[in-house]
């Protein structure tokens, strides 16, 4: 059965005065640690963004519209403990994690001290082992049955640890999906598998992705429970998230999540949305923009303040400057490093 996250949501705020994210049990400074990771990443994103544009780096995939799901997620999961499997969007939920700015411009600009790939991958293949960030396999959908696998190596440990994959609803047309959830499903595995909808493979609408409305109707087939949410509610998420992850962590096996969500950018820097979406959708949904909304419920809430607000402004563009030059001063990598990693010593005869 598929659980809509805010019907269950508003029926118990109904009886209770709190504000919502105490009822989560959040405090004031975690809400604002959120708000902060958000805008964070926004102006890190917008940054990449133009630098593609000026010809400084090759290739860029977005994160922008997502960062209300993966920042909510993110704080719901035990740091350095748990796992993450991410996709090339989760640049806020990585942020959040403790991946640094200047590690992600490293690996934008492909240099060698990028400690994801030392400049030989793509960029927005996350990972960091002290993190517990696996790094992203590029065909898509390949990380969700390798998070199953970690899930099972973490049943057979007896661990605590719970398994986090991230993927779009794109993802769920491929048979890696399928299989990871099917094999989650019979073992009862550890793993919450996080689908971020914002309803677009590339340049393909949901209606032709998928014969179901929602990716959580499908969860039912694995023996696991749906739980779709608004994910440009960054409170949503987190709720949806700390409830799979008790879940998982009591032993009680696998979650599948749909975070309801918009890219208003681009499918990736070599796309060009304009030929299959219209600007007024577009403009609709900038209307839901995640950092506005978490904005707005902070002032509401006495969390946050105009100036307070334009304190984070300055030091997030101090944060990007400093990763924006301290990567475009970074050394490439030398040709043959190329090679390293990729074959063997030759055997002596």
């Amino acid at each position: 059965m598929t659980l809509h996250l805010a019907e269950n949501v508003q029926s118990q705020a109904a009886t209770r005065t709190e504000p919502r994210h105490a009822q989560l049990g959040l405090h004031d400074e975690q809400v604002l640690e959120m708000y902060w990771h958000m805008l964070l990443a926004r102006r890190l994103d917008e940054r990449m963004w133009i630098l593609h544009r000026q010809h400084e780096v090759a290739f860029h995939v977005s994160g922008i519209g997502h960062e209300g799901c993966q920042v909510g997620a993110a704080m719901a999961m035990k740091r350095r403990h748990d796992y993450f499997f991410p996709y090339y969007r989760d640049l806020c939920f990585t942020l959040t994690l403790g991946l640094t700015p200047r590690a992600m411009m490293l690996a934008l600009y492909g240099k060698q001290g990028d400690p994801m790939s030392g400049g030989r991958q793509m960029p927005s293949h996350y990972s960091a082992r002290e993190l517990n960030i696996v790094s992203v396999s590029s065909p898509v959908a390949t990380q969700i049955p390798q998070a199953s696998g970690m899930g099972f190596a973490m049943q057979y440990e007896k661990s605590d640890r719970v398994v986090i994959v991230c993927f779009g609803e794109g993802s769920t047309a491929e048979g890696d999906f399928h299989e990871g959830l099917n094999w989650a499903g019979i073992f009862r595995l550890p793993v919450i598998f996080f689908c971020q909808n914002n309803q677009y493979a590339i340049s393909v609408p949901i209606e032709r992705e998928m014969p179901v409305k929602n990716v959580a109707d499908r969860a039912y087939a694995y023996g696991m429970p749906g739980v779709m949410f608004d994910g440009n509610d960054f409170l949503e998420s987190y709720s949806a998230m700390k409830l799979a992850v008790e879940r998982a962590r009591r032993g009680e096996g696998p979650s599948l999540l749909e975070a309801k969500t918009y890219r208003p950018v681009p499918h990736s820097s070599d796309d060009d949305d304009r030929t299959y979406r219209s600007r007024e959708e577009v403009e609709f949904w900038k209307k839901r923009d995640p950092i506005l909304l978490a904005r707005k419920y902070c002032y509401e809430h006495n969390i946050l303040d105009e100036n307070k607000n334009q304190e984070f402004e300055n030091r997030a563009r101090e944060i990007v400057d400093d990763a924006n030059e301290f990567a475009r001063s970074a050394p490439y990598p030398p040709p043959e490093e190329a090679l390293n990693g990729v074959w063997g010593d030759l055997p002596k005869f």
